[in-house]
């Protein structure tokens, strides 16, 4: 299971959290969301073989919020 960090622009009340986290929940391959308001991250443990971590970030973007940096993290 790879992670996926990415460092939001926009994130600005508690009801773009859950908008952020079910959007990312219905994708293929993903684990475990975690989304940090007052960060501004998003934190997700997905699978590498059925979706990578641009296609999820994508999807936040598709939400109107901003990715500003995606880091990826693989398994060891």
């Amino acid at each position: 299971m790879a992670k996926a960090i990415m460092q939001l622009d926009g994130l600005t009340c508690p009801s773009c959290m859950q908008k952020i986290e079910g959007a990312l929940k219905k994708q293929t391959g993903v684990e475990n969301v975690k989304v940090l308001f007052n960060a501004s991250k998003v934190k997700t443990d997905f699978d590498e073989s059925q979706t990578t971590a641009e296609d999820l970030a994508a999807v936040v973007n598709r939400l109107g919020y901003e990715v500003q940096s995606l880091k990826v993290k693989q398994p060891k």
